[in-house]
């Protein structure tokens, strides 16, 4: 063989090599931050148009990044919508479709021993991984979050908790580190904050995965004293005050990123697990109903995803996505390899955050608790009570579902009950209900709502007031 040919064979082999080495060091895996709190309102940001509440960090965090209007979680209430998120799959796959999650004793069981979480992904990929703040997703050793991927669990069980130290604890409502209680002072969401805070800085040298779940604005309607002085006379003063403690820690995390060089190359997701709540003086704005029901109201939710080294800030995105995108899209930024076994039912965002992709990242997308459901596909979406009946909407025309279209536009409000009984058998049953006198409850806040009786959270208060 010719020498010379041997020469460039093998200086080509040491070209290739040393490229793959140079792009291997010229990627640098992202952080990634799913920051996820409790109860709040569609329309309680600053960047989502509000007036009375101020949340200057939060809104810079959007001004920098992409504001989505169009975005779901996939359940109307904490644990199963959080299930989702985490799992990246519709939660009725495992049978989590009611809040109530706690222990074998009790019959309910919290997350499938089968499923895998973005923490389990991170972890297996040399990612350090902490769970800060609200669990809620079971409160059996398996499903604790340490054995769901976490190296570190800095928070509580429990769906609530006091934002003050408790004189009593139990296992639930304990704020704990890897099971071991923490004894603190002080306001809980500060805590939470500066222990976010400080895992950044106790981990420059190599890449993250946090979930940052603030029990913030869930009640009870705890806030500092100083912060209630602030906004003496407001008209929602709690949760003023409760808003403007949980903008402060978000621009405490911020603050620290930027410090440590680390906040171009964070992805962070910001969302709410659900719509606002009856009785945390939240807002959903113009949109139907409030957590806990299948409208808007209940599932629609404020979502920002901010990356500055590949995302082009101050956008607005308006297609419909999910919560479901969210594990897709950070494993698909951390250039970590899908595995289909994970039976992820999200999209990766990215494409069409880049303008490479035209479409919206879902045609279709799916909702059920126990009795109620939906479905929605492009602008039209359909809401079915179990037992009573279903209404139709389009979203486009009347984002408010005051109008219903069911029994003018049959064939789609047909295509639209198809779609979502096929979903439905490839779904398995409940695991778990929510009890007699919440299904109650639920049925008859969902029919009210069907027919038009109250729209929003505060008719919802007038209505009971009125019926007690």
């Amino acid at each position: 063989m010719n020498f010379n040919f041997i020469l460039l064979v093998l200086s080509l082999l040491a070209f290739s090599c040393n490229s793959a080495q140079s792009n291997k060091k010229n990627f640098q895996k992202p952080n990634v931050i799913v920051v996820v709190i409790d109860d709040a309102g569609y329309a309680d940001f600053g960047f989502m148009g509000c007036k009375d509440l101020e949340t200057p960090n939060i809104d810079k965090l959007a001004k920098q990044g992409v504001v989505f209007t169009d975005a779901h979680v996939t359940s109307t209430v904490c644990a199963p919508s959080r299930a989702g998120l985490i799992t990246g799959r519709y939660q009725q796959r495992f049978g989590f479709e009611a809040n109530g999650t706690g222990s074998k004793e009790s019959g309910e069981i919290g997350l499938a021993d089968s499923v895998v979480t973005m923490a389990d992904v991170f972890q297996q990929n040399d990612y350090k991984t902490i769970a800060l703040g609200k669990w809620h997703l079971g409160y059996n050793e398996d499903d604790h979050p340490n054995k769901r991927g976490f190296n570190e669990f800095y928070g509580f069980l429990a769906g609530s908790r006091s934002y003050f130290p408790l004189e009593k604890v139990n296992d639930h409502n304990m704020l704990q580190q890897n099971g071991k209680q923490v004894k603190f002072e002080g306001y809980l969401t500060d805590v939470l904050g500066d222990r976010a805070a400080g895992f950044v800085k106790e981990n420059e040298a190599q890449p993250f995965f946090m979930y940052l779940a603030f029990n913030a604005v869930h009640t009870p309607m705890h806030a500092k004293a100083e912060h209630l002085k602030k906004y003496e006379g407001h008209p929602r003063q709690k949760l003023a005050a409760m808003t403007w403690s949980l903008d402060e820690n978000i621009g405490k995390l911020m603050n620290t990123l930027e410090s440590a060089g680390q906040l171009d190359n964070t992805l962070i997701f910001f969302l709410s697990d659900n719509g606002g709540a009856t009785n945390n003086q939240s807002t959903n704005g113009l949109l139907k109903g409030f957590k806990g029901n299948m409208f808007e109201g209940g599932h629609r939710v404020p979502f920002i995803v901010h990356w500055p080294k590949e995302l082009k800030g101050n956008q607005t995105y308006t297609g419909l996505s999910a919560s479901l995108d969210i594990f897709k899209t950070a494993i698909a930024a951390s250039n970590i390899k899908e595995d289909e076994n994970w039976g992820l039912d999200g999209a990766n965002l990215l494409p069409y955050l880049k303008g490479e992709k035209q479409a919206e990242p879902h045609g279709k997308l799916f909702w059920r608790k126990l009795d109620n459901a939906a479905v929605r596909i492009g602008h039209k979406k359909l809401v079915r009570l179990e037992n009573y009946g279903r209404v139709m909407y389009d979203l486009q025309e009347d984002i408010g579902e005051s109008t219903d279209l069911s029994k003018t536009d049959i064939q789609e409000h047909q295509e639209l009950m198809h779609a979502l009984e096929k979903w439905e058998k490839d779904m398995v049953d409940p695991l778990w209900d929510e009890g007699e006198y919440w299904g109650t409850i639920n049925f008859a806040i969902h029919k009210n709502l069907m027919e038009n009786k109250y729209q929003d959270a505060k008719g919802m208060k007038a209505y009971s007031n009125s019926n007690k």
